[in-house]
């Protein structure tokens, strides 16, 4: 029987009665179609990736499925990005929307075995996998632990994890559609991208219309945490929507540690699709802490994350984030060693931390003069971006 489509934005995160168990989520979403066409339905609903990049799951589900072999799907939860939550905060309340889209997806591709890679415990996940035991084919989905790092969800890193190595991107290609997990075609796909398929599954391209999306509100805001959001949303519709800030803010960070600052002035312009949002977070960055002091310590953060394979994350990030803590920072040194840093990795792990400086140098750029001018800026440093434990 079709279940009444939810309404509003509240669609992920649907009211499931404090309860993400099985029963309850057929109560709530009815069963899966076995009859859709899973690859049609994606395009047509133009749903594209929540795990970052924003690419076209169409597509992507199209090239793994032109691949022979034993083809493998793998539902990336490992949220290494310190200033979102979105990911653990979904499996925690709708696991069973992303084992039914990886379900969905794996049947598009035509693989028979499902990995779901996490990097900190997942009990209701691995709740709802037994709940699901002997029910054919879900026989073949495993929780999969990954290490708990911010490179960790790059793909080809995830794959090697996976595969019990260390979490180190390699150069594409192969891409993992190509040569994935055991040098199986492999589909990596965000778990969020997942719950949608799931949902665009029962209710269709229309209903999906722009779609939703996961965000984590942290720093200045009134309601801190995970919510979701109508995609093309402007960033001043969220802030307003979401109870606005707690503090007189001086940025906004969009889209987390490879995204960007936003100026105050320009979040009525900013639709928030998913490229913008890349890992989902959006942090108010308040006047009472020193923004200098905040990048820095993101960018070095960044800079211990690093696989340490490549020259510029080895020593260029490191030397980055030296020269913005100092009192004297000089901007045209910053410049020049993000740009010679872009491009010139494994994975994009530079090319992200190169755009945050980039970015900052912009919208702080009379920050960067005061300190140039009077050796700081006089305000404290409050900590608001987070980062992993010991930065």
């Amino acid at each position: 029987m079709q279940r009444k489509p939810p309404t509003g934005v509240g669609r992920l995160l649907a009211d499931v009665g404090g309860s993400p168990s099985l029963r309850r989520h057929l109560e709530v979403f009815g069963p899966l179609d076995s009859g859709i066409d899973v690859l049609q339905l994606a395009d047509a609903a133009g749903l594209r990736g929540r795990g970052g990049a924003g690419f076209p799951t169409a597509r992507k589900l199209a090239a793994t499925a032109s691949r022979r072999g034993d083809l493998l799907v793998v539902a990336n939860g490992a949220e290494g990005e310190p200033a979102s939550k979105k990911d653990r905060s979904l499996l925690r309340v709708a696991p069973h929307l992303v084992i039914d889209g990886a379900m969905l997806a794996a049947r598009a591709v035509g693989a028979e075995d499902i990995l779901l890679a996490v990097s900190r415990p997942a009990p209701e996940l691995e709740r709802a996998i037994a709940e699901r035991r002997g029910r054919a084919p879900d026989g073949r989905v495993e929780v999969r632990r990954v290490p708990d790092a911010f490179v960790a969800g790059e793909e080809s890193a995830l794959i090697r994890a996976l595969e019990g190595r260390a979490a180190k991107p390699t150069l594409k290609p192969p891409y993992p559609f190509e040569r994935g997990v055991d040098g199986r075609p492999t589909l990596v796909q965000n778990v969020e991208t997942l719950a949608h398929l799931a949902l665009i599954a029962r209710y269709g391209p229309s209903w999906f219309g722009g779609g939703s999306a996961l965000v984590t509100l942290g720093g200045a805001f009134v309601r801190r945490g995970v919510h979701e959001i109508p995609i093309g949303a402007t960033l001043n519709d969220v802030v307003r929507r979401l109870g606005g800030e707690s503090a007189r803010v001086q940025a906004y960070l969009v889209g987390g540690y490879f995204g960007g600052w936003v100026r105050p002035a320009d979040a009525a312009e900013l639709a928030l699709t998913p490229e913008v949002l890349g890992a989902g977070a959006i942090v108010a960055l308040p006047q009472s802490t020193c923004a200098l002091a905040e990048c820095s310590r993101v960018v070095r953060y960044l800079a211990s994350q690093s696989a340490g394979q490549c020259g510029p994350c080895v020593h260029g990030l490191a030397a980055i984030a030296g020269a913005i803590s100092t009192r004297r920072a000089q901007p045209s040194n910053i410049q020049r060693w993000a740009n010679m840093v872009e491009g010139r990795g494994a994975c994009r792990h530079p090319d992200g931390a190169a755009r945050f400086v980039r970015s900052a140098l912009d919208v702080f750029a009379d920050e960067f003069d005061r300190h140039v001018r009077h050796g700081g800026c006089g305000r404290p440093y409050t900590c608001v971006l987070p980062v992993g434990a010991g930065q």
